[in-house]
């Protein structure tokens, strides 16, 4: 510890990024710790850095007296005046320097522990520090090493984790290969910072063609919402807020070299890029592309959109697996039902022959119900009568008339169906075959 430290200080704090004020008060620390190991906790002792010397100074509070009692914490005042301060009265605390080299081998050694754990909790503040503010960024880094079916990632300063559920199921990587990841979260632990890394994560998506794409660096591309089935297939909504720039086209670039690039990130993964609209039925109808939409249905109480489209773009709307309707569901944000036009057709078919079968309510009347969202008798049974009143068309006499006939209706359709299903469950028992029951 005797060395001019200047030049040690000088090099840690350039090689750590620590400033010197850290670095001199763990110094300072450590000393003041080696020496009340050394001379006993209840010495008042104080460490000052002496940058003309290059060495950490050890001094002692003493208090000065008429008459001593604890020579480990007083000091005479003819002692104090001849050999500290002529000026010296009683009461004063002055400081006594310490012979730091009086430090036994086994001091030193706890000094330099108490520098390399203050040293260590300094850098892993700052590495904190620096990767708390990426959250949401891309990150490049070096596969270090494998631990269970995580994937510790070399970022440069400190390692980060690429957990299983974070990577892409057909993505295979070895030991030294270069990863580009997205920092999904930067926690500080026992051990030091934790940066939990993901290549699924639809913030990648976006940050890839903000990376790729000029125009949504500079704003006047917006990005408004992203969803993805990793190594598949993934949907990006674009908007303008130029009327002059195609935002679809600026994603694309020249001859979909931008596009490609992202693609060729995310191996082989296809992506769809959606121009985005505030008005959400046609916005929906953007996300299902390619499939094309005859008719949509919304049902904004419970954020819902039955789509209707021609029998032959029935898969192509579903996609792979319900891969396309899927994507455009997290995308928009809406729950939507696809159905081909003959199956919408058919649905419809039965519900206005059901809603006709109940005794006195007319063609008319079934098919002002219908067209408010009532698909069947039961429908119109299960309602509350208001519901039947808020149909524009039909007097409060005849709401309350065809409410109490739809009731009685299916109540006596639901007696039979309960009467028939007993018989059929009396025949099984007995070990006769049960017949078929008509409608």
């Amino acid at each position: 510890m005797q060395q001019d430290l200047n030049r040690v200080i000088e090099q840690v704090s350039k090689e750590k990024g620590i400033e010197k004020s850290i670095l001199i008060s763990a110094l300072e620390n450590a000393m003041v710790s080696a020496a009340k190991k050394k001379f006993g906790h209840q010495r008042k002792i104080e460490a000052q850095f002496n940058p003309e010397i290059g060495e950490v100074e050890l001094f002692e509070a003493k208090t000065v007296v008429a008459e001593l009692q604890d020579e480990t914490t007083e000091i005479t005042l003819a002692d104090a005046q001849e050999n500290l301060d002529p000026d010296a009265q009683i009461g004063d605390e002055l400081l006594c320097k310490l012979d730091s080299s009086l430090f036994g081998r086994i001091a030193a050694q706890a000094a330099k522990q108490n520098i390399v754990q203050r040293l260590r909790d300094a850098e892993r503040e700052i590495i904190y520090n620096e990767f708390k503010g990426r959250e949401g960024q891309l990150v490049n880094g070096i596969v270090q090493r494998f631990e269970k079916r995580n994937i510790i990632v070399n970022l440069g300063r400190t390692d980060a984790i690429l957990p299983e559920k974070e990577q892409v199921p057909r993505e295979r990587y070895r030991q030294g290969d270069r990863i580009r990841a997205y920092i999904v979260s930067v926690e500080i632990t026992s051990r030091g910072p934790q940066i939990v890394l993901s290549r699924t994560h639809p913030g990648m998506l976006i940050q890839l063609f903000a990376q790729e794409v000029p125009e949504i660096y500079e704003a006047i591309v917006e990005v408004k919402g992203a969803a993805r089935e990793p190594g598949g297939r993934a949907k990006i909504a674009v908007a303008s807020n130029d009327p002059d720039v195609d935002p679809v086209g600026a994603c694309v670039g020249m001859k979909g070299t931008r596009v490609q690039s992202v693609v060729q990130e995310l191996r082989g993964e296809k992506i769809d890029i959606v121009h985005w609209i505030p008005d959400h039925a046609e916005y929906v109808c953007r996300a299902l592309a390619p499939a094309k939409v005859s008719k949509i249905l919304i049902d904004d109480e419970d954020h819902t959109m039955e789509v209707i489209v021609p029998d032959d773009q029935l898969s192509l709307a579903i996609g792979k697996k319900g891969q396309n309707v899927r994507l455009a569901s997290r995308l928009t944000g809406w729950r939507i039902d696809v159905r081909s036009e003959a199956e919408a057709e058919e649905e419809t078919r039965k519900a206005r022959q059901s809603i006709s079968a109940i005794p006195g309510i007319g063609d008319f009347a079934a098919e002002l119900l219908y067209q408010e969202g009532f698909k069947s008798a039961e429908d119109v049974a299960d309602s509350d009568l208001a519901e039947i009143l808020d149909v524009e068309g039909i007097s409060k006499e005849k709401a309350e008339a065809l409410h109490n006939s739809a009731r009685q209706y299916v109540a006596e359709k639901r007696a039979r169906e309960a009467e028939a299903a007993a018989a059929a469950a009396a025949s099984v028992a007995a070990g006769e075959p049960a017949e078929p029951q008509s409608e």
